[in-house]
Parts: C-alpha cells; structure tokens; sequence
C-alpha cells in the first residue's frame, strides 16, 4: 500500500511539472512585448562571491563560487532575451567596472563582454560595497531615455559605504517607474537574504530569483524574463535551453546531469509543436576530425537518452561543432572543461529545415 501510495504521489509531481512548464511557456508563435527600453547586466564581484554558494559544489551547473554561478546566470540570461529594440550594457560593483557600455543590443556582443569578466581575484582583498555600486550605476542610468531593468546578480552582502537598501531606494525615488530593479540571489546568508529582499520590495515591478532556481529550470528563468523584460508571450527566437559537460576525451553523461535532461525532456513533452537541436562541443585538445567525431559521440549520447525516455527519435537533431565553436578560452583547465559540452536547443517545428 506504501509502495503503491509513492508511486501515485511521483505521478501526480511528475504531471504538475508538466502543467507548470506547459503554463509558464506560451507558444512559439506568440509575440512578445517589451516592459523597458534598456537593460544592464549589473555583476557583484566582491569578496564574498568568491565562495561556495550555500557552502557546497554546485556539480550540475559547471561551477563552483557564487560569481562563477552569476556569471553563468548571466549567460542564461542572455540566451533568453528577445530581439526587442533594447539598449544594454553589461557592468560590475565591488569594485565598479565596465565590461560592455550602452548599445543597441547584440546577443553575441553581449555574451562576449559577459565572458571577458574577470574571475580571478583574490577574495580576500576585496569590500562588499553595493551601495557605492548603486551610486555609481546612476551616471550610467541618467544617460538612458524611457524605462530600464538594472539586473543584478548578487549574494546581497555589503559591509563599506552607503547601506544597499539605502542606495536602492534613492535611485526609485529618483527615477520612480522609469526603473525596475530585477535581481538573481544567491544569498545564502542572513543579511543577504533581507537585503535583496527588502530591495525587491522597493517597487512593484521589481523581480526576485533564487539562483540556483534561476540556473536549473527553464521555466524559471522565462517567467523571471517576463516579470521584468517583456509582456505576455514568449520569445519567437529559437530557445537555448541548457548545456551539459562531460569529462575529458569522453561521452557518456554523468550523473549529475540527468535531472537537467529530464527537465528537457518535461519541456518538449509539454510542448508538442517544438523540436529539440543537440550541439555537441570539445575543448582545444586534440586534432579537429577526431573532435568532430567526439562532438557527434557526445550529441548523440543526449539523443539516446531522450530516446530512452519517451521522445520521439524524429524530433531531434544531433550535431557536432568538434573545437570550433568554443565559448570559454582554452588555454585555462576551466575553461577547457566548460567547452566539453552539448548545448541543448529547442526550436518551432515549422522552421525545422
């Protein structure tokens, strides 16, 4: 009776998932409409970002400190935003740095300047000050026409200048509904944790996600999009979904990534009109035929297990890039291993070729 009462209740989580995803996602060919006219990508790389998130590895996400996990938050941000006219720019605090200024938004631009951020200095010689980095984005956000999204990505610590909440609500004051505050958190303390929200409370068109929500579940990171970037409706563009990494010279997929499969898997069987685009990827190391062939190894093993698991074989494209198409540098063991990938994509079965 025991046995049989499980069973019933994962049944019943499994079709809530569906539900969720099937809901939280509308189909390709709805068009979307922008809340804002500029966002910036606003990065905390203060000392504190230099350690584990929630005092553990994060295995499944490729990362290990909470800026690493931000960065990569940055990333799948990016991956989502629609092709709406906005400006955008990507910046740091703690201490205060531009990696890309204000221009008409470029997804490939952008991914470029999220890359050349800086991950490696010493946690241990840097201040948290946030409230300094609100103060300091102003110039940047008095230079703007209509509305922004000023997209943060912190643990929410601050110990030196002006308090963050402070400092957020005096930007609110002075722009008022021209800017809606949207952050990522990957709080994992106390004071942390009220700040970004009580940040979040500050106005009713600012947006809050746990990080680690942020980067496991897909339908997550659309409806975060949809609370601060765009009205209702998805994204026409093709999907980006999530990437998954295997161990050197290998193919099989590990572990820890099965629970991001399944979570593909709940989205394509929610979404009966879409097809699933598999890119398999190596790093540097090796001659470019034999990459090729370990490329195609890799995408089919994620073809095979999304077989496997009930989805239709015809549905699925699997490809291989070899080393050609690195996102990460590889002359750095981090980023070899970031490029030893399948991309998982999801496409409108009436633009499938």
């Amino acid at each position: 009776m025991r046995r049989l009462l499980v069973k019933h209740m994962r049944f019943l989580m499994v079709m809530l998932t569906l539900a969720f995803l099937a809901a939280s996602v509308l189909p390709a060919s709805a068009v979307p409409t922008a809340k804002v006219d500029n966002f910036i990508l606003f990065l905390d790389q203060s000392g504190s970002m230099k350690f584990l998130y929630k005092g553990k590895s994060q295995l499944d996400l490729a990362g290990q400190s909470k800026v690493a996990l931000a960065r990569a938050a940055m990333i799948e941000f990016n991956k989502l935003v629609p092709n709406l006219g906005y400006k955008s720019g990507v910046y740091a605090f703690a201490p205060f740095q531009q990696y890309g200024a204000m221009a008409p938004y470029n997804k490939y631009a952008v991914e470029d300047q999220i890359n050349s951020i800086d991950m490696q200095y010493d946690a241990y010689a840097r201040m948290t000050p946030w409230g300094p980095g609100f103060q300091k984005i102003d110039s940047t956000l008095a230079g703007l026409s209509g509305r922004t999204a000023l997209v943060v990505f912190t643990d929410g610590d601050d110990n030196v200048g002006i308090d963050a909440v402070v400092a957020a609500h005096q930007l609110q004051a002075k722009y008022g509904d021209r800017l809606c505050i949207m952050i990522v958190s990957f709080a994992d303390t106390a004071h942390g944790q009220a700040q970004v929200k009580r940040i979040a409370q500050l106005s009713p068109c600012n947006c809050i996600v746990e990080g680690d929500i942020f980067l496991r579940d897909q339908a997550a990171r659309i409806a975060f999009l949809r609370c601060g970037l765009y009205g209702e409706g998805n994204n026409p563009e093709n999907i980006i979904f999530r990437s998954i990494y295997f161990d050197f010279d290998k193919y099989n997929i590990k572990r820890e990534f099965f629970p991001v499969l399944d979570e593909g898997i709940a989205y394509i069987q929610a979404q009966p009109n879409t097809r699933v685009v598999l890119e398999g990827h190596t790093d540097s190391v090796g001659s470019v035929p034999y990459n090729q062939r370990l490329s195609e190894r890799r995408a089919n093993s994620v073809k095979a297990y999304f077989v496997q698991k009930g989805v239709n074989a015809g549905r699925i494209e699997a490809v291989g890039f070899g080393k050609l198409r690195p996102r990460y540098d590889n002359s750095t063991a981090e980023g070899r291993k970031l490029n030893r990938r399948v991309e998982i994509k999801f496409e409108p079965l009436n633009t499938a070729q």
